[in-house]
């Protein structure tokens, strides 16, 4: 009766640790709208800056594509908290880089060009390709 107990016993723990493995399962949409949500936050970040003649318009690349390089460049001003800006966009393309490896994305492997420069247009940092 002692094995029996044991047994089933030891049948619920494994059965419990497959069920709840299962509950954790993260799906590729569930890192998608993860990196869409730092998207959302960085880009609404950068759209608050504004640039006049004491600020400095500055672009980053931001995103992986997954051949290598930024899949675009973020335009923004130094009125807002670069720092913050910069530390956010780094792991949001490290984080970037990770979906691409752990879901095999592939891409057409063209190179994005930064901007050749960016102009102060009506308080907005415009990029000139």
């Amino acid at each position: 009766m002692k094995n029996k107990s044991v047994t089933t016993f030891l049948f619920l723990i494994c059965l419990s640790l497959v069920v709840f493995q299962c509950e954790d399962e993260i799906t590729q949409e569930d890192d998608k709208a993860e990196l869409d949500t730092l998207k959302f936050e960085i880009e609404d970040l950068a759209n608050t800056s504004i640039c006049n003649e004491e600020t400095e318009c500055k672009y980053i690349g931001f995103g992986s594509k997954p051949c290598g390089g930024p899949s675009s460049y973020l335009i923004y001003s130094t009125s807002i908290d670069t720092d913050k800006l910069e530390k956010l966009v780094l792991n949001y393309n490290q984080k970037h880089t990770d979906f691409n490896t752990k879901w095999g994305i592939i891409s057409d492997c063209s190179v994005v060009n930064p901007p050749t420069s960016i102009n102060c247009v009506n308080n907005s940092c415009i990029a000139v390709y």
